[in-house]
């Protein structure tokens, strides 16, 4: 006997139906930042047409690459639906453990491995912690922030690395590029490129925005929740250790202050550029496009002869922005589920809307 029950699979329409719709909305906000960026590049070319020369877009670049690189970590983790608030503070030791190891001779390619495995030490601290000690992201990472500034400020106290200490091949390599792009711009688009086919195409990175959309629906379906918010944290410390290593070759210049409130830019880098706070949604490609328009304002104002001091006012303009934006889309997309998920009703034979 054959039953016209609809089978287990029938109610994945909808959840279908709701990942379109926020893959189109946050495609729309990329696209948005994107039209922004555009034209704020182009008004100050208008006002200024020294700013987009080779030299001036390899600048534009080389300052954004390190926010990229530390964005795309930071990314990872909020979509978990947590936040690592001690990036800025890992960055500062890393640059200053590679600069005391060129500093005393040492090779730069064992400098940049140095930073990236106290970067990981770190990143496997915060992640253990949250996941396995169950403390809250915000409370973990704000301690190491203030552990790991402590450790940096002993170690560093008044000392500071100069260029003058560093090999001139790795000074060179930190501004130099090819015309207008610089290498270390190459390197975060690649870690950049490797980072979102991950998120799309690997079954861990699907998982990151499963569990950070519903921890509790993602554990109770089999995911791993534990391990994949450690190894959010883990390459989130990794990227922050490579930045300062980086950071150390573009300036060629490291003290107790460096990465000093960086974590607060590293965040609305990625909440402008379309991370939700609360997890689930977001690209990291749309973190690195906030990371560039945060970047390329501290860039135009001075070119339009603006004072700096509103660098920060409109910064925080932006990520109230972003965020009241992101609660719009929430509302806009939990009622458009709403009607979607509605059950419809289907006139009968002999009622009056049939007849």
């Amino acid at each position: 006997m054959t039953s016209n029950t609809p089978g287990p699979t029938a109610p994945a329409a909808p959840a279908s139906g709701a990942t379109r719709l926020v893959d189109r909305v946050f495609k729309m906000r990329e696209l948005t930042i994107g039209a922004v960026l555009l034209v704020m590049v182009g008004v100050t070319q208008a006002g200024n047409s020294q700013f987009l020369t080779e030299q001036g877009i390899k600048d534009l670049l080389l300052n954004a690459t390190i926010l990229v690189l530390v964005a795309t970590g930071q990314a990872l983790v909020v979509i978990t639906r947590n936040v690592d608030l001690s990036v800025g503070s890992v960055l500062g030791v890393s640059a200053f453990a590679a600069g005391t190891h060129l500093q005393g001779g040492g090779s730069p390619l064992v400098a940049v491995l140095l930073a990236v495995l106290l970067g990981v030490g770190f990143g496997l601290l915060n992640g253990l912690l949250v996941s396995f000690g169950q403390v809250p992201a915000l409370v973990v990472t704000l301690g190491t922030l203030y552990i790991i500034r402590g450790i940096d400020s002993l170690w560093v106290g008044s000392r500071q690395i100069t260029a003058a200490d560093l090999p001139d091949a790795f000074v060179d390599f930190g501004s130099g590029g090819l015309s207008a792009v610089p290498y270390l711009g190459l390197i975060a688009l690649v870690l950049l490129a490797a980072t979102a086919y991950y998120l799309k195409h690997f079954a861990g990175g699907r998982e990151l925005y499963a569990l950070g959309s519903d921890p509790q629906a993602a554990r109770l379906a089999g995911i791993p929740v534990r391990r994949r918010i450690l190894i959010a944290y883990t390459f989130c410390g990794a990227l922050a250790g490579l930045a300062g290593a980086l950071y150390l070759a573009r300036f060629g210049n490291v003290d107790s202050g460096t990465g000093n409130g960086y974590e607060l830019t590293v965040v609305s880098a990625v909440v402008v550029g379309g991370v939700v706070f609360t997890g689930g949604s977001g690209s990291v490609y749309g973190a690195a496009l906030g990371a560039l328009l945060l970047t390329s304002v501290n860039s135009v104002l001075p070119a339009l002869g603006v004072s700096s001091v509103w660098v920060l006012a409109i910064n925080g303009a932006l990520l109230v922005l972003a965020i009241a934006v992101d609660r719009i889309v929430a509302l806009r997309v939990a009622e458009a589920l709403r009607k979607k998920s509605a059950p419809q009703t289907v006139p009968q034979k002999g009622d009056p809307l049939h007849a």
